[in-house]
């Protein structure tokens, strides 16, 4: 028996779980922390119902697109401290780093062979869901899919949702019955079996773990990796659970209270810069929502009984609270359901029908300027704003939030056509945001071409009926100077 969630597991094959196995395993590649993760609880839970030691193998491939220094580290930051972590328990706990492309293949259904249970992460973005149903196929025994993705389990609900209010509408209604279900804070806690000695030597030769250097970060040890070694780590931004966790704490003692007015200022550092922790999995929704609820001393008696779908009210916190909430579980999730539901939730075909026709109808119009994906990504349009917006992702691996909007909108303004606009948006965003290649990142590129929005008056040039976003109504909104001359142009690091 298991105390995960019914709806929080899928097995992806037929297989049945092999009490005689040597060990279970699990195979951790998305939500990569050692607490609120249900996946690791519910391996955890069946080794101790089994009598058998827990195996933690994480790896990291180098063959998968956008694949650099940055993303490695950010990850490598994160296997380092679980080594650390894990030596002094019975976990045996093995960080593969792929030194090729391929190469690690075989080494799951090596480890498979021998296990009881094959404990995995749903995670339904990028190349993960595809990866999952072929080794659902291969491996020879059960292999559970556990979602620890947030607060809404992906299969409680029945449809992907087209708007935010709806989503936002049915989260009020029925999020109330999961909110109870909590995943362990340290599902490590009880005692394990018995630690298993070692993996086979003919495993550990073949697909050996990852050196010291490699794993503290010691100058070069990426060196001789295959991925894009121009895409360099961000100064001073560490990966790791413990690193998310000091993240959070921060956010909700010092920023929250200033989150509901200052968050769209892009010189107010009042955002919690928790999205490329949630993206890699060094936090979980539930432990984000623990602590802000804990910070406002909240119950859920003090929920709303209505489910009308407004933006504030319905939890009975803070304004600042309810705002950082509705980001964080409404617009994330939302995006969670959509790729949950559609495989090409990250192409073109999966944008409204209403905003694919206006996009169609105007890809044709004269645009006030034309720039190719170089251009872009050089920082080299005519537009100061957009250039700093480019300049802080290309270095920091992120776009202030308000801002990021605003870089979307001006690359369908100035792009050939919508769907060449859509290509440099993933292509930047997946490139060098340390919250890329995720749902949520997303959700936020292709709402600049009308997902989870409404046709919008007067049609324009090409936008069609998409919302419009101008430089000079920003630049009139937010304060800006130091912004730029935060991110102004860098000798040598384009322009």
């Amino acid at each position: 028996m298991t105390t995960i969630p019914h709806l929080r597991i899928h097995s992806l094959n037929d297989a049945p779980i092999r009490p005689g196995g040597d060990h279970v395993l699990y195979w951790m590649v998305a939500f990569r922390r050692l607490g609120w993760n249900y996946a690791l609880e519910r391996a955890a839970e069946a080794a101790r119902e089994l009598g058998k030691p827990l195996v933690v193998l994480e790896p990291l491939r180098a063959g998968y697109r956008w694949a650099s220094d940055r993303f490695h580290r950010f990850v490598l930051d994160g296997m380092a401290e679980h080594a650390r972590r894990l030596a002094a328990t019975n976990v045996l706990y093995h960080p593969y780093v792929e030194p090729r492309p391929g190469e690690g293949r075989g080494l799951l259904e090596a480890l498979a062979a021998r296990a009881c249970l094959v404990v995995t992460d749903d995670f339904p973005g990028f190349f993960l869901p595809h990866m999952l149903r072929a080794a659902g196929e291969k491996v020879n025994v059960r292999l559970e899919a556990v979602d620890s993705n947030g607060l809404f389990p992906l299969r409680a609900a029945e449809r992907a949702f087209v708007t935010a209010f709806d989503f936002r509408r049915t989260l009020q209604k029925v999020l109330p019955e999961h909110l109870g279900d909590m995943p362990a804070a340290d599902p490590l806690a009880a005692p394990l079996p018995a630690r298993l000695p070692a993996l086979p030597e003919e495993i550990l030769r073949r697909w050996p773990a990852a050196g010291e250097d490699l794993l503290a970060g010691k100058a070069g040890s990426l060196a001789a990796l295959p991925i894009d070694h121009a895409v360099a780590p961000v100064p001073g931004v560490r990966g790791g659970d413990a690193a998310g966790a000091a993240l959070l704490a921060r956010f909700v003692k010092d920023r929250l209270k200033g989150y509901g007015e200052g968050r769209n200022q892009p010189e107010e550092e009042v955002t919690s810069g928790l999205s490329p922790y949630l993206h890699f999995g060094f936090v979980g929704a539930h432990q984000l929502f623990a602590a802000v609820a804990g910070h406002e001393g909240w119950s859920s008696q003090r929920l709303g009984s209505g489910s009308r779908g407004a933006k504030e009210g319905w939890w009975g916190m803070s304004a600042a609270a309810e705002k950082f909430l509705d980001e964080a579980i409404t617009w994330r999730e939302v995006g969670f359901n959509l790729a949950s539901r559609r495989e090409d939730s990250d192409r073109w075909e999966s944008l409204p029908d209403w905003a694919r026709r206006t996009l169609d109808a105007h890809a044709a119009d004269p645009r006030p300027a034309l720039y190719d994906l170089a251009g872009f990504e050089e920082a080299r349009t005519h537009d100061e704003l957009w250039n700093a917006a480019q300049r802080q992702l290309v270095r920091e691996g992120r776009i202030h939030n308000y801002l990021r909007m605003l870089w979307g909108k001006k690359i369908l303004h100035w792009t050939a056509s919508p769907r060449e606009a859509l290509d440099v948006m993933i292509e930047l965003n997946n490139k060098y945001a340390l919250d890329g290649r995720d749902p949520n990142s997303t959700t936020g590129i292709f709402w600049c071409l009308g997902r989870y929005d409404r046709p919008w008056a007067p049609e324009r040039p090409v936008f069609g009926t998409i919302r419009y976003m101008s430089t000079e109504s920003t630049r009139r909104k937010l304060k800006v100077n130091g912004y730029l001359a935060r991110y102004g142009a860098v000798p040598g690091l384009f322009g």
